[in-house]
């Protein structure tokens, strides 16, 4: 039972790694104009995106500081979920295998 609440919690960590990285990505094309907000598809997808990462990032903004333009909360939220995969979560569960 251990074993399997582990498994979830590292998918659902890996889901929201990869939700923050293509979130980076889609908003890189979009700052250098590969790609642009008057698509629909596009825009649906980043809204979509920025709704599931606001409620990790905006407690992370407000204790950061202010750099301008350079967003570096999913840099943090990133490192967050590394250190809980690699170093928090193996001993919490350490022999329940």
């Amino acid at each position: 039972m251990a074993y399997a609440l582990y498994q979830i919690i590292v998918i659902l960590l890996d889901v929201l790694w990869w939700i923050i990285i293509i979130q980076a990505i889609l908003s890189w094309l979009i700052a250098f104009n590969v790609i642009n907000l008057s698509n629909d598809f596009v825009r649906q997808i980043l809204m979509a995106l920025d709704r599931m990462t606001a409620p990790i990032y905006n407690p992370i903004r407000r204790v950061m500081p202010d750099l301008g333009a350079l967003d570096l909360s999913p840099m943090v939220v990133l490192l967050a979920i590394l250190i809980i995969r690699q170093a928090i979560l193996p001993p919490l569960f350490l022999g329940v295998r």
